[in-house]
Parts: structure tokens; C-alpha cells; sequence
């Protein structure tokens, strides 16, 4: 059920890939598979935050929680569809508005943030499958060590890394993050139950503060219209 781990990775999870917990891991969703239930993202997507932003280029890290559920809405990047996809999800949709209130981007036709992936966001969820229609049922499967030595991976890197956590659940991995040269921006989900705390945070202002501070190159928060 699980593909490669993409190349510019493998040197870093090497242990990780021969762990009791991943075999374990790949042993459920094989036979989740074998059961007839739909695991989302499709296979080729699982590790698309990995094949997107390599270890080197990462310089922000946006943590998501699970993926989208819904078929045809996941595609491994946390919090982004494949571009056909409507509605915009709404937490997304509020994303979108901070933004434009925040940095001034236009709210763009779709919700595809590959182009956040490619200047060195790495879109990672600490949990990277989900069961079609049934949000958290991969959670506590062996996933969370998988991301949680990730993340201390991106902690090691030597040069600045901000570190974005939205929601409790993302907060939790604060402590993960260990180094002083990196930053930690930490505010309220996106989510329509959270979002009031959410509006106002100006977390993507903040992510730019911290990476030209360093003398590092802002991104460019504007989703393209398709």
C-alpha cells in the first residue's frame, strides 16, 4: 500500500522505514485495503509533502492534522485539493481571508497550494491517510512517530525554519521544536468552529518577519488562479 519514500527523504528515515512501527503501519493499511475500504490519499499522493519540498528547501513548516476524508479532496499536501476541486473547503476559505486581510492576496478559484510546497513550505499532516468518510481513523496507527521525526529532522536543519501550528492538536508538537534560530508560530484552527480566534492572527506577515530577519526570502502567499 505505501510508495517509496521520495529519494531526497530516504537518507534521513532510513531507521524510521525499518521500524516495528512502520511495518506495523503498512501492515494495517494493507489490510484495510484487502477489507475493500478506500484509503485517502490515493497511494501515489501519501508522501506528495515529501515529494514536493525536499529536506534542503524546506523553510516553513505547516502542520495539518489528518487529510480530507472525502474522496477526491486529499491529494497529501495538508489543508490543499487538487485544483477542480468545489467548494473550497471552508477552513481553507478562511485561510483565504486571512490572508487578503493580513498580506493583501486576492482570493484566488481554487484551493491548490502547490505553490506554497515549491518555495519550501513543507505541507505536512501528522497523520498522512485517512479511511474515505471517516476523519482521525488512521490516527494513533503509527503515523504520528513517522511526522514526529520529521519534524525533529527539520528541527536539525541548521538554518532558520518557522514553524507553523494551527490548533491545539498542532500546538502539542511545540516541543518538538527545539533549536533557537527557528520560529514558532502558533494560533487558533482555521476550522469554522475556531476561526473567530483564527481572523486576526497575522501568522503569514509573521512567517515573513522571521524569514527576512535571517536574511531569508519572504514567500510569496498568492495562490494562482487556474
Amino acid at each position: 500500500m505505501l510508495p517509496p519514500i521520495p529519494s531526497g527523504w530516504k537518507p534521513f528515515l532510513r531507521k524510521q522505514l525499518l521500524s516495528p512501527t512502520y511495518l506495523d503501519l503498512e501492515s494495517f493499511l494493507d489490510a484495510e485495503v484487502a477489507e475493500g475500504e478506500t484509503i485517502l490519499p490515493p497511494q501515489q499522493d501519501i508522501f506528495a509533502a515529501l515529494r514536493e519540498t525536499s529536506y534542503e528547501q524546506v523553510r516553513v513548516l505547516l502542520l495539518g492534522q489528518d487529510p480530507y476524508h472525502t474522496p477526491g479532496m486529499a491529494h497529501g499536501l495538508c489543508f490543499s485539493v487538487p485544483p477542480h476541486v468545489r467548494p473550497i473547503p471552508p477552513s481553507l476559505r478562511n485561510v483565504y481571508r486571512e490572508l487578503r486581510d493580513d498580506v493583501g492576496c486576492r482570493i484566488p478559484n481554487n484551493g491548490c497550494l502547490e505553490s506554497w510546497a515549491k518555495q519550501g513550505i513543507l505541507m505536512l499532516n501528522a497523520v498522512l491517510t485517512v479511511r474515505a468518510h471517516a476523519a482521525n481513523s488512521h490516527r494513533g496507527r503509527g503515523w504520528e512517530v513517522m511526522t514526529d521525526r520529521i519534524i525533529e529532522l527539520v528541527n536539525e536543519k541548521p538554518t532558520r525554519v518557522v514553524f507553523v501550528l494551527w490548533g491545539e492538536e498542532a500546538k502539542k508538537k511545540r516541543r518538538l521544536v527545539t533549536n533557537p534560530q527557528h520560529v514558532v508560530i502558533a494560533c487558533a484552527h482555521p476550522s469554522p468552529l475556531s476561526a473567530k480566534n483564527f481572523f486576526g492572527s497575522r501568522c503569514f506577515s509573521q512567517v515573513n518577519r522571521a524569514l527576512i530577519e535571517m536574511a531569508l526570502a519572504p514567500i510569496d502567499w498568492q495562490i494562482p488562479d487556474l
